[in-house]
């Protein structure tokens, strides 16, 4: 099944059915985003950037909430 189908097959749920999948749309997509952090983290992509945090909240330009 391509998008454009889904698209389609989306146009013909009921209120109820799409209020269901926009709920597991949002949860999928937030275990993807947090799944991507994760392996960024491990890989060190994040590394320089975290760095650079640490050294900002060091000289007192950043706190934590």
């Amino acid at each position: 099944m391509n998008v454009k189908e889904i698209e389609e097959a989306i146009l013909h749920l009921s209120p109820k059915e799409l209020s269901k999948l926009t709920d597991w749309l949002v949860e999928h997509r937030a275990k993807s985003w947090d799944a991507e952090i994760e392996q960024d983290l491990e890989s060190g992509k994040l590394d320089k950037l975290l760095d650079e945090v640490d050294k900002e909240y060091a000289a007192g330009l950043a706190t934590f909430l």
